[in-house]
């Protein structure tokens, strides 16, 4: 059956620049994706969404979570890839809570395979989603909220020069307590010739 395309957002999207690419998650990475996650599990779980109580403390099955992004997706809400490296499954990168009208805005959320830190993956992931969101689907602000003990993370934005906008006491419950986020953000004014070019040319400056 053909997927119905998202009106404003323009979902299903792929983009790729070199070996990292952006693309839906699918039900036959279902594998990979729980291989990754189980080998990862030490990695992430400090920095991962739980659900404060007295809420059920249950997860979605990885079909469930598929089917939610999909749906998210079509009703312009979310753009919830799959972040590929060489071809094969290395995370997800999310840019949630969208609004429109006069906000016009969104929430970029990331994970990476432990194995595979350090190679500029996120990055240029993140580059693409912001030049995405900007200059083809027509958001004007994304935002990063990020733990002040997740380094890896802090190095993305720093690396891709995000405007530190200050912190945001117990914003999420991360790990199973209410956690303090260093907040991040851009406008598409703050890069008018496109994140992913700047990012190109810092890595390329000695």
């Amino acid at each position: 059956m053909r997927s119905r395309r998202s009106s404003r957002l323009g979902w299903p999207v792929e983009l790729s620049e070199g070996p990292v690419g952006l693309r839906p998650l699918r039900g036959k990475d279902m594998r990979a994706w729980t291989q990754i996650r189980t080998r990862s599990e030490e990695w992430l779980r400090p920095w991962e969404a739980t659900p404060p109580p007295p809420a059920p403390q249950f997860a979605l099955t990885y079909r469930q979570m598929v089917r939610l992004h999909a749906a998210q997706a079509r009703a312009d809400e979310a753009l919830p890839w799959a972040v590929t490296y060489e071809g094969r499954l290395a995370g997800q990168l999310n840019v949630s809570n969208i609004i429109w009208g006069s906000a016009r805005m969104g929430t970029i959320g990331y994970w990476l395979d432990a194995d595979l830190a350090g190679r500029g993956i996120m990055p240029t992931a993140v580059a693409m989603a912001v030049d995405y969101c900007f200059f083809v689907a027509g958001l004007h602000r994304l935002e990063v909220n990020i733990r002040p003990e997740n380094r890896a993370s802090l190095r993305v934005v720093d690396k891709l020069g995000f405007r530190e906008e200050g912190i945001k006491p117990r914003l999420l419950h991360i790990d199973g307590a209410w956690r303090d986020h260093r907040s991040f953000a851009l406008t598409v004014e703050d890069v008018p010739e496109g994140l992913l070019k700047r990012w190109r040319s810092s890595r390329m400056t000695p």
